[in-house]
Order: C-alpha cells, then sequence, then structure tokens
C-alpha cells in the first residue's frame, strides 16, 4: 500500500532555482525515490514579512510505501526530521522566532519545506501539523498543490481544495 506526500517548497535568497532543485534532489536520496510529480514553480512575493527578494515556490508529490506498523504522526515526524536536516544542509539556519503574542516571526530563507499532507492522515503534536495549518491561505501554496493534487487528496480535504 502507498501514500501520498505532499511537500511545498520556497526559497528567497542566492540561487532560488538551484535551491529548489538541491531540496527535491536530496529528498529524492533520503526518501529512497524519485518524486512521482512536481508543480510549476511560480514567484511569488513574501507572506507574512517584507523582503526584498520574491521567493520561488512549488509543491511535490512523493509516494511512499507504507511500512508494517505504519503510524502517520510517527512517519511525519521522520519525514519532518528529514526536511529540518535538507534546509540545515541548503544553508537555513536558526529556528522558528515568535513574537510576544506566541505568533511566528517569518523572514528569508534559502530553502523552506513543508509538509502539506501525509496521506488522508491528520496529524496534530505539538511539533507537526498535518495538513499544514496555513496552506489554504496562502496561493503561493495552494496555486501549485491545485496542478498536481490526486482526486484522492482532493476528496479527502475538499474543506481545503
Amino acid at each position: 500500500m502507498k501514500v501520498e506526500l505532499y511537500l511545498g517548497l520556497g526559497s528567497n535568497i542566492g540561487d532560488r532555482a538551484k535551491n529548489i532543485s538541491d531540496a527535491i534532489s536530496c529528498l529524492d536520496i533520503k526518501l529512497g525515490r524519485p518524486f512521482k510529480a512536481m508543480s510549476s514553480v511560480i514567484e511569488t512575493e513574501p507572506w507574512g514579512f517584507e523582503a526584498e527578494c520574491r521567493f520561488l515556490n512549488a509543491v511535490v508529490l512523493y509516494e511512499l510505501e507504507l511500512r508494517d506498523g505504519y503510524n502517520a504522526q510517527a512517519e511525519g515526524l521522520m519525514i519532518l526530521e528529514t526536511c529540518k536536516e535538507i534546509e540545515s544542509m541548503l544553508g537555513r539556519a536558526g529556528k522558528p522566532e515568535y513574537d510576544g503574542k506566541g505568533e511566528r516571526i517569518y523572514s528569508s530563507r534559502p530553502i523552506d519545506i513543508d509538509i502539506l499532507f501525509l496521506g488522508g492522515s491528520r496529524i496534530d503534536c505539538p511539533e507537526l501539523t498535518v495538513p499544514h495549518k496555513l496552506m489554504a491561505q496562502r496561493e503561493f501554496v495552494m496555486v501549485p498543490l491545485r496542478e498536481i493534487a490526486s482526486e484522492e487528496i482532493r476528496n479527502e480535504f475538499g474543506d481545503i481544495f
């Protein structure tokens, strides 16, 4: 049995296209398979902050084999760790920052990799929320996602689309 993993990628520092390409190459290696589909790469304004450089954004789909004893939260946390390792390898530094109200402070970055969907699973733990909780508000995620989203994902999460 297989599960669809959708990842959102964004970059606004350095060679943005190369950063996204390098991230996908690393994901292919770490996930042990090539991606199944990739959206168009779009250029967008920064979301939630001001910056001199615009972002390049894309969504990539991987089809993962379910292992015996599959647990969506445990799998999601392993994937999150992989994404963070790749971000770090590609030059992203530091941890997320928050203001006095507990709101996330966004900033420029060489690469950002977000887990959008992990099959039909819903994960809500301190480290990870899937589906990604802000994706429906972000056209830079939704436009490329709509290009490659399967009918199964659209049906399962119709409220997001």
